[in-house]
């Protein structure tokens, strides 16, 4: 891997790791739930605007590999945050909270699979008008 690629790459893992920080505190801060909804939040925009930019990059050669990585690998690895997923999960399967576990688990991954199928269709029926 090139120097330029762990750079871009690192680039964009700050960025989002500072974007996920402030969009999950403005979700909590704004709905208040026993739902861990910041974290399902980022998850769900993340994975749209990652199922997008795979269709884009599909349909266009003006982003760089080095771009690529720093949008994908970089900037939205480092918002969406399954580890995070996993530890609320777990906490609340341990507090007793069960539905609420199997619901946050249920809305992660099936959400997130949603949101990047949609993201991408999106973008490919956009190319094809």
């Amino acid at each position: 891997m090139s120097w330029q690629t762990i750079l871009a790459i690192g680039s964009g893992g700050f960025l989002g790791a500072v974007l996920r920080a402030y969009l999950n505190g403005l979700i909590n801060s704004k709905v208040h739930h026993a739902l861990p909804l910041g974290t399902l939040g980022v998850n769900l925009i993340g994975s749209f605007i990652m199922g997008s930019l795979f269709a884009y990059f599909m349909h266009t050669t003006i982003f760089s590999v080095h771009m690529k990585s720093f949008l994908t690998t970089g900037l939205l690895g480092a918002l969406t945050t399954y580890s995070t997923f996993a530890m609320e999960s777990f906490f609340l399967l341990e507090g007793g909270s069960i539905v609420l576990a199997l619901t946050n688990m249920t809305l992660n991954l099936f959400g997130t699979i949603l949101m990047a199928g949609s993201g991408y269709y999106l973008i490919q029926n956009i190319f094809k008008s």
